[in-house]
């Protein structure tokens, strides 16, 4: 290879590279955390990024938990962290570097209640061991130092330097801030800030096995702070390991969103009902139906894998369902039979999930919106023909953009003359104690006789 050419000739990052560092140090979970986040920029989605990371690592609970919540800080701070990376690095960093500098920066803030993770002298000191363990970050180590010692001695400096970079300010891809804009022009501040907190811990109470309020004195006794947020649903103050929850293995209660909790009882079930979920997997919603009325349920899903924690969620509920690995825009899965209810919770960019899932906003791209909602129709068509005569049919998006939830409702009706019927509509993610939850969109139909 020749001179010139060499220069150019960049080698791949080496994300599976185990350092020799302490696995229950901060150093190896900021080299975790800085892998997952190099794969979330190749385009990988971050919690199988992470799963790679943590068979690779073969890392403890404990350092996984560490990674885990270094990297979502990483993710919901991106903008900011390469913004001041831009400022301070010389030139722009190596993958290695530049994820394992997004990993760090965000540790040397302060959290919204005044704590701090690790202090920031902490922080320093493993960033640096971990960039001296791994070949791709080593030539790199005393650049890294000195941008992480510039920001503690210049921080005000710096930060007034972000003022009126709105990437750095709210941590979206432009197009992203522009589209929340013209979505939510009175909301939209409320929107994306929201996007950037982490998510509460929602339980769903199982109707057939206690009430709400039996269920908070179980809480209660077991020292968990708890408040009733729906008509099923209970929010813990503070976030526990779901094994930890009272009631969980032996099915009393699921994790739910509380506004993904209002697509059951919106269908109005009854005992014998022949019933479809499609896109079905988790399976929240499969088996909260189960928990309300005794149906004949088939849940449908493309992904066979996803499929598979349907399974495992029923079983733990003790329901059975047919379980049914396909694609929901084809026919070829399906018997003939009608069905009486339909939930068709379609393929969506997510948008209105963004705090449960920050990496979102960095792989998804603007014209993502026009080809998922494409999809979603033919989804939609599909499923209609599947309907039986004054029968109900559930329309769900976990977007923020009309394109993929209003428009498309709208239009489906026109198509189809369908009668459509009370839903809540555009559910915005703006917290509040009684707003704290994703945004969702609903639209009912009914096909008439």
């Amino acid at each position: 290879m020749r001179p010139s050419y060499h220069r150019d000739f960049k080698t791949a990052p080496q994300t599976s590279f185990n350092a020799d560092v302490k696995p229950d140090s901060l150093a190896f979970a900021l080299l975790g955390a800085a892998a997952a986040v190099v794969r979330v920029r190749e385009g990988m989605a971050l919690p199988q990024a992470l799963a790679i990371v943590f068979n690779d690592t073969q890392a403890t609970p404990q350092a996984r938990g560490a990674i885990q919540d270094i990297a979502y800080r990483a993710m919901r701070k991106l903008g900011w962290s390469d913004a001041l990376v831009g400022i301070m690095a010389p030139k722009a960093p190596e993958p290695m570097v530049g994820a394992l500098l997004a990993c760090a920066l965000p540790l040397m803030m302060k959290d919204a209640d005044g704590s701090e993770a690790y202090s920031q002298f902490t922080v320093v000191d493993q960033t640096v061991t971990a960039a001296g363990a791994h070949p791709d970050t080593a030539r790199a180590k005393s650049m890294m130092n000195a941008v992480l010692r510039r920001f503690q001695r210049e921080r005000k400096e710096l930060l007034e330097t972000l003022e009126g970079n709105s990437v750095a300010q709210w941590n979206y891809p432009q197009w992203w801030i522009d589209a929340v804009i013209t979505a939510y022009p009175k909301d939209w501040q409320a929107v994306l800030a929201a996007g950037n907190e982490a998510p509460p811990l929602t339980l769903r109470v199982n109707a057939r096995r206690a009430t709400v309020a039996d269920y908070l004195n179980t809480l209660e006794e077991a020292g968990i702070a708890a408040t009733q947020v729906g008509r099923y649903a209970v929010r813990l103050a503070k976030p526990v390991g779901v094994h930890q929850i009272p009631g969980f293995d032996d099915g009393v209660v699921s994790v739910q969103d509380a506004g993904a909790q209002l697509a059951a009882p919106l269908l109005d079930v009854q005992n014998g009902m022949r019933v479809l979920d499609a896109c079905a997997a988790p399976g929240g919603k499969t088996c909260h139906i189960l928990e309300l009325a005794d149906v004949d349920m088939t849940a449908l899903d493309a992904d066979a894998k996803r499929l598979e924690r349907v399974g495992e969620n029923l079983q733990r509920l003790g329901f059975s369902a047919q379980l049914q690995p396909a694609e929901a825009q084809h026919d070829s899965w399906w018997d003939g039979k009608l069905f009486d209810r339909i939930v068709a919770d379609v393929p969506c960019t997510a948008s209105g999930i963004v705090r449960r899932h920050p990496d979102i906003r960095w792989l998804r791209r603007k014209s993502d919106t026009l080809q998922l909602a494409t999809l979603s129709r033919e989804i939609l068509d599909n499923l209609w023909k599947m309907l039986a005569p004054n029968g109900k049919l559930l329309f769900v998006t976990c977007s923020l953009w009309p394109q993929e939830s209003e428009a498309q409702a709208a239009v489906f009706a026109v198509r189809h003359g369908a009668t459509r019927l009370d839903a809540p509509g555009q559910l915005l993610p703006t917290g509040g104690a009684e707003q704290n939850h994703d945004g969702l969109y609903y639209a009912l139909f009914q096909k008439d006789a």
